[in-house]
């Protein structure tokens, strides 16, 4: 009887932990999943219940094995803003519906090809630039969060690294939840708190649903984002790969990434929510916490539809001040450029004049942008493959044809 009773101890303490973790990983999405909204004029509770349903679609497409959380994509915002201001927010919908459509197109594609000959396009020399343009890409997001009160975000700041390095067991995988709680406790004695957000807000709400509408000239606006899109998922999913240790395009496979991600896209549309993605803040608590267990992503899905509901909640998360996040979001993104340099010293990348090409290539194109160099394809008025998109396109290119000529070379030689 005793040996029955402490294995149901063990169990529910695993469930509270789960659920705790779970609670991080919301906290570290929660901020830029409701930006989006309120920057293109969707409704902030349908586009965390999108968020939060698009997860567990993703999750049901890759068999459960891909520890991702899906918020809402910051490379719609230009092109909803116009069609929203010339059509309406329906009209936008629909476009967001037909760009999912095309990712789940995408992904029949690369299912008949076959992931395997994907998967060669894939080198440390390319994944690895890859992830740190990623990295500091966001870092530069972060500061200027940061700096609205450098006293907090340096409190919140000091204090996740001192948990991530020196705590033990399950306090240090802890380390954002309790340095949000401190910062948040310090923000309360200065006295910088909103608390007006938690106090005007309703217990329960519901979401603001709404069907979607179509017209040729919202499609033609929305539609060529998915080719940057496309090369961002990649550079997510192989950033997540790298994070955990596990080959993700390979096994569930980019076919089933891309498929959940679209699908997500097009559930979102359809009830009035922006285009999911996968999300650099949640991979950087993956990558502090070293837990990925998949199933605690499922649960920051699950509590986010609920938040969806109750506005309570909602209230109190924004209320969180900037600073804060971005004391804990600096962290995050570091930690996922860390993970990039990690990728090319495992796998013992040689630092011969190829490799180096394309690193550089990789990082000058994605990283000029923060020094004056903009580079970038135009694919409409409002869209242009530019950053990391154009970057990774870039870095797989060059590094095909120049693994081709070093085999020609080298046959021609022997």
């Amino acid at each position: 009887m005793d040996r029955i009773m402490s294995k149901n101890q063990v169990s529910v303490l695993s469930y509270s932990k789960k659920i705790i973790l779970g609670l991080q990983h919301l906290i570290a999405m929660f901020g830029a999943t409701v930006l989006v909204p309120i920057l293109t004029g969707f409704d902030v509770s349908t586009a965390i219940f999108a968020a939060g349903a698009g997860t567990l679609i993703f999750h049901f497409c890759t068999k459960n094995k891909v520890p991702v959380f899906l918020g809402s994509s910051f490379a719609f915002i230009p092109v909803i803003q116009i069609v929203g201001q010339a059509e309406g927010l329906r009209y936008a919908q629909g476009g967001i519906i037909v760009a999912g459509l095309i990712y789940v197109l995408l992904s029949l594609v690369i299912n008949k090809i076959g992931v395997s000959k994907i998967i060669k396009f894939f080198p440390a020399q390319v994944v690895g630039p890859m992830v740190i343009v990623i990295g500091f890409n966001l870092i530069p997001t972060a500061f200027n969060m940061a700096k609205t009160n450098f006293y907090l975000s340096l409190t919140t700041f000091a204090t996740c690294l001192i948990l991530s390095n020196f705590a033990k067991g399950f306090i240090k995988q802890l380390a954002i939840i309790i340095s949000v709680i401190v910062g948040y406790l310090l923000s309360l004695k200065m006295g910088v708190v909103d608390l007006s957000l938690i106090s005007n807000a309703g217990f329960l709400q519901v979401p603001k649903f709404q069907l979607p509408a179509f017209s040729i000239s919202a499609i033609i606006t929305i539609v060529p984002v998915v080719m940057a899109v496309f090369m961002e998922h990649l550079g997510d999913i192989t950033t997540n790969s790298q994070v955990v240790g596990k080959n993700f395009i390979e096994d569930p496979g980019l076919n089933r990434t891309l498929l959940g991600d679209g699908l997500a896209t097009m559930f979102a549309g359809l009830i009035g929510g922006p285009a999911n993605t996968t999300y650099g803040e949640n991979t950087g608590v993956l990558a502090l916490t070293k837990n990925y267990d998949p199933s605690i992503l499922r649960l920051a899905a699950i509590f986010a539809i609920i938040l969806s509901f109750v506005g309570k909640i909602g209230g109190f998360l924004s209320s969180i001040p900037q600073a804060v996040m971005g004391g804990i979001s600096l962290v995050l993104f570091s930690m996922i450029a860390l993970v990039g340099f990690k990728t090319l010293k495992n796998a013992h990348t040689p630092m011969n004049l190829k490799n180096i090409l394309i690193i550089a290539s990789i990082l000058i194109i994605g990283l000029g942008g923060h020094v004056g160099i903009n580079l970038g394809i135009k694919l409409s008025d409002a869209v242009s493959l530019s950053g990391l998109s154009l970057a990774a396109l870039v870095g797989i290119i060059l590094n095909a044809l120049l693994v081709k000529f070093e085999d020609y070379v080298n046959r021609k030689n022997s």
